[in-house]
């Protein structure tokens, strides 16, 4: 038997959606539908404020809310919550760092050291100390943290606003090779062309509701 919470081995093959949410609500933003199918990147939109940070909260549980969520088809009340949060992954705008060293962060550091080049980092940058990583660097090594943990679904809110031209694209070639995988992306951006650079699809946030945006 799979492990609790584990994807399924037809994970993906039916064209049924790898994550579905239904009547999400009590987190300043409705969303009565969302699907996530495999390899797909969704786009979420907004003005500032409008909710969008909360939506990709409320879909990991970390804050309350009503609705139905489930990832191929189990309900995420049937899992732990650190079993669901580490199959479906939110990436914050500002990540949370709670030791001195990047290392110290990561179970296996020497494993995340090509992870961390093909961001763009310097493979020796986990044995640098936290307070030297510039808001950027922050950004790469908190994706890094959260891919080696084998997500299938990425919730990403502006991944790269703090990066240049070349650091976004490294960053996108990493979530492009996610895609491939057989993985799904929701991701928060305010940069139209990264949209249409990543996303199948996008929806945006208006008056408190998650709508399709079909410009």
């Amino acid at each position: 038997m799979p492990a609790e919470g584990s994807p399924t081995e037809t994970a993906g093959k039916s064209g049924a959606p790898l994550l579905t949410v239904r009547g999400l609500a009590g987190v300043s933003v409705d969303a009565p539908r969302l699907d996530l199918t495999a390899g797909e990147c969704v786009c979420v939109t907004g003005p500032s404020g409008a909710g969008k940070s909360r939506l990709l909260r409320a879909i990991a549980d970390l804050d309350l809310n009503t609705g139905s969520v489930a990832l191929d088809g189990r309900d995420r009340n049937r899992m732990r919550a650190s079993v669901w949060r580490s199959h479906v992954t939110y990436v914050p705008p500002e990540p949370a760092w709670w030791a001195d060293t990047v290392a110290d962060h990561f179970p296996d550091p020497n494993g995340a050291r090509p992870l961390a080049g093909r961001l763009g980092m310097p493979e020796d940058c986990l044995d640098w100390p936290v307070n030297r990583l510039s808001t950027g660097e922050r950004q790469r090594l908190a994706l890094a943290r959260a891919l080696m943990r084998g997500p299938r679904i990425l919730l990403l809110d502006e991944p790269t606003a703090a990066l240049d031209e070349d650091s976004t694209a490294g960053v996108e070639a990493e979530l492009s090779r996610v895609l491939a995988a057989g993985n799904a992306i929701l991701l928060v951006t305010h940069n139209r062309a990264q949209a249409d650079r990543m996303a199948r699809r996008r929806l945006r946030v208006e008056g408190g509701c998650l709508l399709d945006d079909d410009r």
